[in-house]
């Protein structure tokens, strides 16, 4: 009886019309690719870790605000030639003269950067209690012989420019309050040290610029005192006091004048016709944004400056830039001073020297609050106060201010402790030597001093 033989499995036989699942996979490597699933998902995240990466570098907060300063004067500029060229034509015969003259206040603002940059936190310290000094006798001054403009005296005439003394004030304050409450930061939570001496001579700071009037100024030399204050560490009750005290006597000051109290009325008002009154420039701001809708009309294409928004230039550029350049453009301005607040509270916070802190951090509140209500009563949300655009309004003596202050910006993120071992260890590139910039040196805290002795010692 024979044994069945063993048979070998044979492959199966492929059939005549293939299916889609037998279909044999591409190749790789022959033109063919599969796709990876969740492809935007997988780029999103790559991204995202890039720009933590990059965050965490030693040099990135000095990168974003030489980055925002330049964008942001560049910007400026541009936008100052296309909202004059209308008014300096009709006024001086040229569509260039307020661009000429921004342009010529960028010389001594890029000179002033230069100097916040380059020189060191000690010796800015220490200049904190002169410069407060001259600024208030500029203040002074200008009540006498200043040179009045839309009902305020608050302007030195050189020729055909002006200095606004009232700008400088702020930074002299910031300096030098910061200078007095960081000496005093053991002892800040008791209110009789928090207050004196900064609350007073900001006082008198106040006092003087509602004798010019100016009302926007004023407030912006608030906003200056709180943030002083509260990243000095004041106790919030007094903050509360103090803010509750601003707002009365800012309804106080409103009511006082009738030019005042008719923005208010038309603020509350917003639906009523006011042909040439105190709701017409608001009106014709609100138009603006509305013509230019998601990407504008065309840079210098703009309709408003044609004698319909007074001041397109300066307090209300911000309504040309939606016109023209749509909300495109008037997003990228917002990214821009959202961006300058996240660095300057970045510096802040990494900074390892107490009165740094609070300058860089004052310096960042004040300048990002002044363009959010520059902003915010463009667009209605709030009563017109006069405030500027930092960088983009026209203006010289603001542009010149903002300028020097960025330089402090900067000259601060090139004392973070690892900005200071990079540029050490890697040196300092070549625009720093070109710039003759000093090597930053790290914050080294103050000695205490021994107590003295009253008697010999036994």
């Amino acid at each position: 009886m024979s044994t069945p033989r063993e048979t070998r499995p044979s492959a199966a036989k492929p059939s005549a019309k293939p299916t889609a699942d037998d279909s044999p996979a591409p190749a790789r490597g022959l033109g063919t690719r599969t796709p990876r699933p969740h492809g935007i998902r997988f780029a999103v995240g790559r991204t995202v870790t890039a720009l933590g990466l990059w965050l965490r570098r030693p040099l990135t907060s000095l990168h974003l605000v030489l980055g925002v300063f330049g964008l942001l004067t560049l910007f400026g500029l541009v936008m100052v030639l296309s909202a004059s060229s209308v008014e300096s034509f009709t006024a001086d015969g040229s569509s260039y003269s307020v661009f000429t003259r921004q342009l010529m206040f960028c010389v001594p603002g890029l000179l002033m950067f230069w100097i916040g940059l380059r020189v060191s936190p000690r010796r800015l310290r220490a200049f904190g209690p002169s410069t407060l000094i001259l600024g208030v006798l500029a203040l002074v001054a200008v009540l006498f012989v200043g040179d009045v403009r839309n009902g305020s005296r608050a302007w030195f005439a050189l020729g055909s420019f002006s200095i606004q003394p009232s700008e400088a004030v702020k930074v002299a304050l910031t300096l030098w309050g910061a200078h007095v409450l960081v000496a005093r930061r053991a002892v800040i939570h008791r209110w009789r040290y928090a207050i004196s001496p900064v609350v007073p001579v900001t006082a008198l700071l106040l006092t003087l610029l509602v004798l010019q009037p100016d009302l926007g100024m004023t407030i912006s030399l608030g906003v200056v005192l709180i943030a002083l204050l509260f990243f000095a560490g004041a106790p919030i009750r007094l903050l509360l006091a103090l803010s509750s005290g601003a707002i009365i006597g800012a309804v106080v000051l409103a009511l006082s004048a009738e030019y005042r109290l008719d923005r208010i009325t038309a603020f509350l008002s917003p639906g009523e016709t006011d042909p040439l009154g105190a709701r017409f420039q608001g009106n014709q701001a609100l138009y603006s944004l509305a013509d230019g809708g998601l990407f504008g009309v065309g840079l210098g294409q703009g309709r408003a400056k044609w004698s319909y928004l007074p001041n397109a230039h300066n307090d209300f550029i911000f309504a040309i830039v939606g016109e023209e350049l749509g909300f495109i453009g008037a997003f990228a301005v917002l990214a821009l001073f959202a961006t300058l607040a996240y660095t300057g509270f970045r510096i802040a916070a990494r900074s390892s020297d107490p009165w740094l802190k609070i300058v860089v951090a004052t310096s960042t509140t004040w300048l990002v609050t002044q363009a959010a209500i520059n902003i915010s009563y463009v667009v209605g949300l709030l009563p017109v106060t006069g405030l500027q655009l930092p960088l983009i309004s026209s203006g010289g003596t603001s542009l010149v201010v903002t300028m020097f202050v960025f330089g402090i910006l900067a000259n601060a993120a090139r004392h973070e402790p690892e900005a200071i071992a990079a540029l050490k260890h890697n040196g300092q590139g070549r625009l720093a030597r070109l710039l003759r910039l000093p090597l930053p040196e790290p914050y080294r805290a103050p000695v205490p001093r021994p107590p003295a002795q009253r008697g010999p010692v036994r």
